[in-house]
């Protein structure tokens, strides 16, 4: 019997536990073939802070919603055992040391047959956990929704920051750069090759305005035929939502994707070899009705519903 989330009529939504979707909280991965965790991190950040307290809000909210998806059909708790595993025990005081325990967290954690979903936390997480799915997987696909790239050389001098993620990962051999999806740039930056570097690389960047008053279900499709069969890493900045949708973000930037776009984009994503995913950079602070986080927690909901084994009714 797989786990369940604590349905509305057993204990009232507001009551109970905060973990992901009011799921069994668990010491560890076993026996998941999904585990939600937290990194409640924000040092890592150039604008504004707050991302630290992204994981609690995101699993408060998450309270809402219901196991089953109206919407497509998808079923994840029927065939796939989830649990909420906790919080990574970064150091507050130092990002160099919360990057390298979130490696080792991750390292631990990929020697079982579970499939990571992280709660950001600032970009930065994603780095350190790049370094680790590419030891068990080998280089890896990439889906990258954000409004920026992250492909800074340096920021302040130091080379791991939440704007530096990617160029990282390219150069520590994570990534396989032509199957590299970065989708919903835009914004200002500091010269006109601040995104076209990477596109030199071999990754395939889509902005913003491209997209504006377009379905994304015809390019969910195209990067379904691109990346095949290739395990693959989902890491879904808010901030690729416009701020009229996602205010509660640490570096918002208007002219960004909607909700409707950002539900079409990930359930295109069915049928590839997902190896995990992070949901980042939601910052409570800057979102006091709680939306930005409830926002999230749908789209987190629906990577679930897209990772492999997912049943259908």
């Amino acid at each position: 019997m797989n786990n369940q989330p604590l349905g509305g009529n057993e204990l009232a939504r507001f009551s109970g536990l905060q973990t992901f979707m009011r799921l069994p909280a668990q010491e560890g991965p076993e026996g998941l073939d999904v585990s939600i965790l937290g990194i409640p991190m924000d040092i890592g950040t150039s604008w504004r802070s707050g991302t630290r307290f992204g994981p609690k809000q995101i699993r408060e909210q998450s309270a809402m919603i219901r196991p089953y998806n109206l919407q497509t059909g998808a079923a994840p708790f029927d065939s796939l055992n989830v649990g909420d595993i906790g919080d990574v025990p970064i150091n507050t005081f130092s990002l160099e040391k919360s990057l390298s325990i979130i490696t080792n967290y991750y390292d631990e954690l990929l020697k079982f047959q579970t499939i990571p979903v992280a709660l950001g936390g600032d970009h930065s997480l994603t780095l350190p956990i790049l370094r680790s799915v590419a030891k068990k997987h080998g280089p890896v696909a990439l889906v990258h929704v954000d409004a920026h790239a992250d492909v800074n050389e340096h920021m302040f001098e130091e080379q791991e920051t939440h704007g530096t993620v990617f160029r990282r990962g390219y150069e520590d051999g994570c990534l396989q750069a032509d199957k590299v999806f970065q989708i919903g740039l835009r914004g200002t930056g500091y010269g006109a090759d601040d995104f076209t570097e990477a596109a030199d690389w071999g990754f395939h960047q889509h902005l913003a305005p491209d997209l504006w008053h377009k379905s994304l279900t015809p390019l969910a499709f195209e990067i379904r035929s691109k990346i095949g069969d290739a395990p693959v890493y989902i890491s879904y900045d808010i901030d690729s939502l416009d701020p009229a949708f996602a205010p509660g973000t640490g570096t918002p930037e208007i002219g960004g994707l909607t909700s409707m776009q950002a539900m079409e984009l990930i359930r295109g994503m069915r049928g590839l070899n997902i190896v995990g995913c992070d949901l980042v950079e939601v910052s409570p602070p800057y979102d006091t009705s709680g939306n930005t986080a409830l926002t999230a927690a749908n789209l987190v909901y629906e990577m679930l519903c897209v990772l492999p084994g997912v049943s259908y009714r």
